[in-house]
């Protein structure tokens, strides 16, 4: 079983890599948001092939729902209040 697992890692590990680049070189704020929720995905998929399932959960909880979440919400009401200045 530890041999067929090595492959699974190996991709995961570069999906994570892949991702967490893309992360850092976009510009777009919103689109960033929405890559970080990916590359926090990515990475509760990676805590699983490595056996760590209370960090999954954690990551999956924090980097999924909460954290774009709280940033798309906030970027929502930073450009409804500079509108309404105008």
């Amino acid at each position: 079983m530890i041999a067929t697992l090595v492959p699974l890692q190996a991709t995961s590990l570069i999906f994570v890599a892949l991702a967490a680049t893309s992360v850092a070189l976009c510009r777009n704020p919103l689109r960033q948001i929405i890559l970080s929720g990916v590359y926090g995905l990515l990475l509760v998929v990676l805590f699983v092939v490595l056996q760590a399932p209370d960090v999954a959960l954690s990551m999956l909880v924090v980097t999924t729902t909460a954290y774009p979440l709280i940033v798309l919400v906030a970027i929502a009401r930073t450009r409804h209040g500079s509108k309404e200045e105008k």
